[in-house]
C-alpha cells in the first residue's frame, strides 16, 4: 500500500511546481536600448526580414517578418515589439509562444500577417523564433 501511494503524492507537489511556467514574455530583464538592436540573433541567414518602417507601410493582409524584441506585456494577447526603426503592436496567442519564455532583452524573429485596418495597425503572430 505504502509503493503505490507515493507516486500520488509526487504528483501533488510536482504540480504546482511545472505550472508556473506557462510561457509568454518574462518580465524580470530591461529591452535593450534601440541602437543595440545589430547583434544577438543566430537563425537563418537567409530568411527574408523587413523592419517595422517597412512594416507599417504595407497593404492589409501582407505577410510580415520581424526581427527585434517584445518590449511590453498589454494584457492578454497583446504585445508591443521594436527593432531599430520603430515599435508596432502584436496580436499573439499563447500557443504561438508553445512553453517558451521570451524576456525583453531577447532577440526574436516574428511572422504574421499585418492588420492595417486597425488603428495602429498590428501584426497579428503566427510563429515566433528565438
Amino acid at each position: 500500500m505504502k509503493l503505490s501511494i507515493a507516486p500520488f503524492v509526487c504528483c501533488f507537489l510536482l504540480s504546482p511546481a511545472l505550472a508556473d511556467d506557462a510561457g509568454g514574455l518574462k518580465k524580470d530583464t530591461a529591452p535593450p536600448p534601440a541602437h543595440a538592436l545589430e547583434d544577438g540573433y543566430r537563425g537563418t541567414e537567409n530568411a527574408r526580414i523587413m523592419t517595422v518602417e517597412q512594416a507599417k507601410t504595407m497593404h492589409d493582409g501582407a505577410t510580415i517578418s520581424l526581427r527585434g524584441n517584445l518590449i511590453e506585456d498589454q494584457g492578454g494577447d497583446k504585445f508591443i515589439f521594436r527593432d531599430k526603426t520603430g515599435s508596432i503592436h502584436t496580436l499573439i496567442p499563447l500557443a504561438v509562444f508553445d512553453g517558451r519564455t521570451v524576456e525583453p532583452d531577447q532577440m526574436i524573429s516574428i511572422n504574421g500577417s499585418l492588420d492595417a485596418k486597425m488603428q495602429p495597425p498590428v501584426v497579428r503572430v503566427t510563429m515566433i523564433q528565438k
